[in-house]
Order: structure tokens, then C-alpha cells, then sequence
């Protein structure tokens, strides 16, 4: 099992490694975690922990997931690992001729097109059914008095939302967005830290989301107020999109790295760009993470994974290339072969020849969950509909309008999806769960966590504490203002285009916990974040 150093601190925190043995939540909202710590004291598990977790976080943070999100977890429970896939589908109505005929080059941002059936809702059923143990109405307790009583919005999604309003209100002018509004900033502001807020349509929903186990969201009535809206207002979405979508179980990916597998959801979901670039990476050996040769290798990696992600990962059932091929070694050779002294712009391979929360839960029976939700873009679409609080996520944008390309706008498809839970093995037993939010940012973080944890021997506090990098485009790289001045300036001399940001909110934030070989767990939550680590 990992074997680091508790008190080597190379870099300064403000938190401590945290452990624990009955029950572990980690996530960035403090009041979530405690929320789904609380239920696995009244005699819940890692599971419904996680669900309740994430439901609270729809209102707890709203800049980044709601009740209209996406969602994808990674469950360890007696002895295997289950993968669930709770994106959504477009809508049966829309095409890209469609789209394209009303002037769009690209798929927007905003508003109903690019509107998916959201997954969350069913997630949380299907988590419930499968391998809880409380009632989801048990369960979904926490989030509902949330909403219904309020709770002190903390600084860093002050700080978000007020963002999501100084955009919206300069961008959102049709009648459709009124809603968003009315629900996230009825006084015409958004919270500040410590203001209460509080909203009784949520609390509402999420009710009834937890009587019907989500039959209500897409076969009931809350799926007649979606439908109802989306025809009012010029969207696609109908109830029969809904009526016949439901989240699948799928088999987890894999590599193995240093002796250890790291597991992902595959495709439609980008975690195969984190193993890939691993793949590429396990071909040498780095022994200090502070070295430019380190972080470029890292960097280069990162772009020809990239390249191909971007390129040829879609929804299952339109990708041609085989995952098995993207993920074998010799692929990897030839792609590491390509990485020399210089940054480069990179290309896709040809292997023919040959706005997001991250929480993670365990509890002391074994079980563990690595779940992700994410509205997309801070707050999604921008479209609420009216009276329940669903703000519906925007995952359609990351579809292209190329028709030749696996991942084109089509009726009923699932897009290339950034959110990535991740899991660690050894041997084929658990080690934990960990991720890093924050769109194209995770396989990146995904990477950084992975070679900090068994490259360099980090605990899990240091492995989230060290100053990140992200690959933006071309040879584009920014990384935070902690990050060594000297490496930035070898970076700039061996090609790469550098921006040091004084934001780090942009870096991801990101949640580890691992569980040693006597059932002890280790966690650590993110600096850049509000979050915190729940523990018993």
C-alpha cells in the first residue's frame, strides 16, 4: 500500500492530513460534508453518504452543480469496482443542421441548445436502489432542510456566484433566462459570505425527486414543468426525452501505473485522457517534481493525450477508435516518441493503426464512492425552470457542429464529458478515491495528483497543496502564482507559451481519501477551495 511521509511539508497548508477510521466525507462545501458524515452516523454507508452529499451541494453550491446536473461515480463495495454513467442524451428534436441554420458556427454556451437531459436525479435513485441502505427520502433529508431553512453562503461561492451574476446580467437579455434570476438573485445581488440563502422550490423538488426515487423528474410532474417550459420558450427538450432516459452501469477503465491501477469511467467521459497521458509518462522514470524536465514531460504528455481525447472521444456508439487501442502500450510508445526538448503544438495520433463538485466518501465497512456532478460552465445553461429550482446543466456544448467528427450534435447522443471521478487499486484492492473539478482542468489534475502521490511520495494534504499547471491550447500554459519562478523561466526557454495567474480558482479543486492496509483513512480537501474533511 502507499507508504509517504506524514510530516514532510514541502509546501505550506493551511490544513493538516486528516484521519479517521469509522467515515470519511471529503468535499469543498463544509456543511455537505458534515451532511454526509451525519447519515453514515445514523447508520448509513459510503454510499448514502454520497447521495446525500451531493444533493446537498445542488444547494449548498449552486455555482457549480444543481438538480439539473450530470453526474458519474465510482463505488467500491464487497471487493469490486461498479462505474455509473449518469450523463445525459440531447434531445430527440435537435441536429446540427438545425443549430447551424440558426447562425451558429459552434455550439453556444448558453440558453436551450445546448441543453441534455440531466442525469443527477437518477444517480442518486439508482446509488440508493442498487447499494444503500437508508431511505432516499432518509437520505435526501439534509439537502431538503437546506434549502428550506437556509445556510451562510461561504466566501468562495460568494465569490463564484457574484461572477455568475455580473456575466449573466450583461449576457442573459431573453425572457428565458428571467428565471435564473428569480431564483439565484432575487435581490438583485448575489449572496455575500455569510448571507443566508435559502429557496423553498428547491427544497420542494428535491422532495419529491426523493418520494418518487426520480420518478417524478422524468416521468411526473416535474418532467411536465420542464416540458412545458422548454416549448414556451424555444427549447428542444421534450418529456419524452426524459421519459426515456435512465443512467447505465458501466465497466470501469484502467491503467496501471507504478504498480498501481488508476481506474476511470470510460468514454464518453475524458478520464481516458488522464490514462493516457499516464501511459505515456510511465515510459520514464522522475525521481523531483521540482524540475523543469519533470514538468515539461508532463506537459507534453498531457497535449498528445489531449489531442487524441479531444479527437476521438464521443458517445460510445459512434466512436471508432477502440478504447483498447488508445489505452495499449505500444500506442503510448509511439506517442512518447514523440516528446523532445521542445514544447510543440500537438495532433491527434492515428491509433487505427495499431461549473463542477467532486466529493468522495468511505465508511468503516470498506465501502467507497468517488462521485462528480457538475451543472458545466459555473451555473449551466442559465435556464430555470420556473418554480422548482432546476437549473439545467449545458453539457451539449461540448459537441461539435462538424458532422465528420464521432462527436457531432446528434438526436439521443452523449457528449465528450469533463467530469472524471478517479479511483486508485493495488493489487486488486482499494486504495481510495480522488478527483480534481473544474472542466478540462481534471485529466490535467487527475495526472498531478496520480504522479505527486506515487512519483514523488506525497501525502495526501502536499499532493493537493502543490502548485498546478494546465495546458490551455497550442503551447499555451498557465500555472498558479506558487509555482517555482525558475521553472516558468526554463518553460519559456524550451518553447512553451507561460502565464502565471493570480487566481487559483481556475486550478481545480480537487478531494482525496486513501484507506491503509489496517482500515485507516487518510484524507485532505482542497486549499483552493471552501472545503473540508468530515471524519469519524
Amino acid at each position: 500500500m502507499l507508504k509517504f511521509d506524514t510530516l514532510k511539508n514541502d509546501y505550506p497548508s493551511r490544513r493538516s492530513v486528516i484521519y479517521g477510521r469509522k467515515g470519511m466525507v471529503c468535499t469543498s462545501q463544509p456543511l455537505a460534508a458534515q451532511a454526509g458524515l451525519d447519515i453514515i452516523k445514523q447508520g448509513g454507508n459510503a454510499i448514502d453518504a454520497a447521495i446525500a452529499t451531493a444533493a446537498c451541494m445542488t444547494v449548498l453550491e449552486p455555482t457549480s452543480n444543481g438538480i439539473g446536473s450530470d453526474a458519474f461515480a465510482l463505488v467500491w463495495t464487497k471487493g469490486e469496482l461498479h462505474g455509473l454513467n449518469a450523463s445525459g442524451r440531447a434531445p430527440m428534436a435537435i441536429t446540427a443542421e438545425k443549430v447551424k441554420k440558426q447562425g451558429y458556427t459552434a455550439m453556444p454556451k448558453r440558453g436551450w441548445i445546448p441543453v441534455m437531459v440531466p442525469g443527477a436525479p437518477s444517480a442518486w435513485a439508482e446509488l440508493s436502489e442498487k447499494f444503500g441502505r437508508l431511505t432516499l427520502e432518509k437520505v435526501m433529508e439534509p439537502a431538503v432542510t437546506y434549502a428550506r431553512e437556509g445556510y451562510p453562503v461561504s466566501p468562495v461561492i460568494s465569490k463564484l456566484w457574484n461572477n455568475a451574476y455580473k456575466e449573466f446580467s450583461g449576457t442573459l437579455k431573453d425572457e428565458c433566462f428571467k428565471p435564473w434570476f428569480d431564483t439565484f438573485a432575487r435581490d438583485g445581488h448575489a449572496p455575500q459570505p455569510g448571507e443566508i440563502w435559502k429557496s423553498e422550490a428547491h427544497a420542494k423538488t428535491l422532495e419529491k425527486i426523493a418520494k418518487t426515487h426520480a420518478k417524478a423528474f422524468y416521468q411526473g410532474e416535474l418532467g411536465d414543468q420542464i416540458d412545458a417550459y422548454s416549448r414556451k420558450t424555444g427549447g428542444y427538450l421534450r418529456k419524452s426525452d426524459l421519459e426515456n432516459y435512465w443512467c447505465e452501469w458501466v465497466k470501469p477503465i484502467h491503467v496501471n501505473y507504478r504498480g498501481y491501477d488508476i481506474c476511470e469511467i470510460p468514454p464518453n467521459g475524458d478520464g481516458i485522457i488522464a490514462l493516457m497521458a499516464l501511459n505515456i509518462l510511465k515510459g520514464y522514470s522522475f525521481t523531483d517534481r521540482s524540475c523543469v524536465d519533470t514538468v515539461h514531460k508532463q506537459l507534453e504528455a498531457m497535449k498528445l493525450a489531449f489531442a487524441d481525447g479531444n479527437r476521438y472521444v464521443a458517445d460510445p456508439e459512434y466512436m471508432r477508435a477502440p478504447v483498447e487501442t488508445l489505452l495499449s502500450d505500444e500506442y503510448a510508445a509511439e506517442r512518447r516518441s514523440l516528446i523532445g526538448e521542445m514544447a510543440q503544438d500537438p495532433e491527434p495520433g492515428d491509433p487505427f493503426r495499431g461549473g463542477t463538485i467532486y466529493l468522495c466518501t468511505a465508511d468503516g465497512e470498506g465501502n467507497m464512492v468517488s462521485y462528480i456532478q457538475s451543472n458545466y460552465m459555473g451555473f449551466g445553461s442559465g435556464i430555470v425552470i420556473p418554480g422548482t429550482g432546476i437549473a439545467l446543466q449545458n453539457r451539449g456544448a461540448n459537441f461539435t457542429l462538424n458532422e465528420d467528427m464521432e462527436n457531432c450534435l446528434g438526436p439521443g447522443k452523449k457528449s465528450l464529458h469533463t467530469i472524471i471521478p478517479g479511483f486508485l487499486m493495488k493489487d486488486g484492492k482499494a486504495v481510495g478515491p480522488f478527483g480534481v473539478m473544474g472542466g478540462f482542468m481534471q485529466p490535467q489534475g487527475h495526472v498531478q495528483v496520480i504522479m505527486n502521490t506515487l512519483d514523488f511520495m506525497m501525502n495526501p494534504q502536499e499532493t493537493l497543496d502543490a502548485p498546478r499547471w494546465q495546458w490551455v491550447g497550442g503551447k499555451k500554459i498557465q500555472v498558479e502564482k506558487t509555482f517555482p519562478v525558475e521553472i516558468v523561466e526554463e518553460l519559456k526557454r524550451r518553447g512553451h507559451e507561460m502565464e502565471v495567474l493570480e487566481s487559483s480558482l481556475t486550478f481545480g479543486r480537487g478531494q482525496i481519501i486513501w484507506r491503509d492496509e489496517n482500515g485507516v483513512l487518510c484524507g485532505a480537501t482542497e486549499p483552493r477551495a471552501d472545503g473540508a474533511v468530515a471524519v469519524w
